[in-house]
């Protein structure tokens, strides 16, 4: 599974709108500008381990990552997944789970 970061981009933006921004504006902006920076600074891991979170809530599954129902879920969010990769993102995602 391949993590892609678009959250310079939109730090970017956010900085533009923040340097035009009236006062009304800029408390939104400010705040959006540090939701920007928390994304841009999880890892790899927390990213796909926030998406593994997603598939399980979106399929029921509150705990055991690892378990069948877990391990079909992923591989039925995302066609072509493969097993060995669902079980090692199953895994990633319970280590960083379990590291909170």
């Amino acid at each position: 599974m391949v993590v892609l970061r678009d959250a310079e981009a939109v730090a970017e933006a956010v900085r533009r709108a923040l340097d035009g921004a009236t006062p009304e504006e800029r408390p939104g902006l400010e705040r959006a500008a540090a939701l920007v920076e928390e994304a841009a600074a999880a890892s790899g891991a927390e990213l796909r381990a926030r998406w593994v979170a997603e598939r399980m809530a979106e399929a029921g599954i509150e705990s055991g990552y690892d378990s069948v129902a877990a391990i079909k879920a992923l591989r039925g969010a995302a066609p072509g997944l493969g097993l060995l990769q669902a079980v090692q993102l199953a895994k990633e995602a319970e280590a960083v789970r379990s590291s909170k």
